[in-house]
């Protein structure tokens, strides 16, 4: 079997990460969570409030480094799953043409409920903080997310599996 890029999106609270975790064990396959990459290397160092620029920086030497090693993973023989946020048309876009300049096999995995129960669900995980917790998501970090997420047009789920829960 060859391996395979798995890249999971879709909106803050869809289940992303239990999704990435679930899939990572079926599979045998090693997934790259940024959210908790981010919280280990810079998590203690996270200003308060959270600066929107401080963020970005961070979140790009992190993609950076996990493409790295997911490359080499791939490059190893094992598929990979990326849960690194992906919140744009653009950033999908991206990672479908790094893919295919890469000659990497690609497959996007579409992970979204409703925003009743994705409120419920970041809410929730705040206060357990299990195996999908990494930093805490407020809910005004929520509402950001939420104006920043580009839902996916048509064409984007054209081939991808979906996992759509209610």
């Amino acid at each position: 079997m060859t391996a395979t890029l798995n890249v999971i999106f879709g909106p803050c609270g869809a289940g992303k990460t239990t999704y990435a975790h679930a899939f990572a064990r079926r599979e045998k396959a090693v997934a790259f969570i940024l959210d908790d990459w981010m919280a280990r290397m810079f998590g203690p160092d996270m200003p308060e409030p959270l600066q929107y620029d401080w963020m970005l920086e961070r979140v790009a030497r992190c993609e950076a480094q996990i493409w790295s090693v997911a490359a080499g993973t791939i490059a190893a023989g094992t598929s990979v799953i990326l849960d690194i946020g992906l919140m744009r048309i653009a950033d999908r876009a991206r990672v479908r043409e790094i893919a295919e300049a890469t000659g990497l096999p690609l497959q996007f995995h579409f992970v979204d409920a409703p925003q009743a129960v994705r409120r419920a669900r970041v809410s929730s995980r705040n206060v357990v903080r299990g195996e999908s917790f990494a930093i805490e998501v407020t809910p005004d970090l929520f509402e950001f997310i939420e104006g920043v997420y580009e839902p996916p047009e048509p064409a984007e789920l054209t081939g991808a599996v979906l996992s759509l829960s209610e």
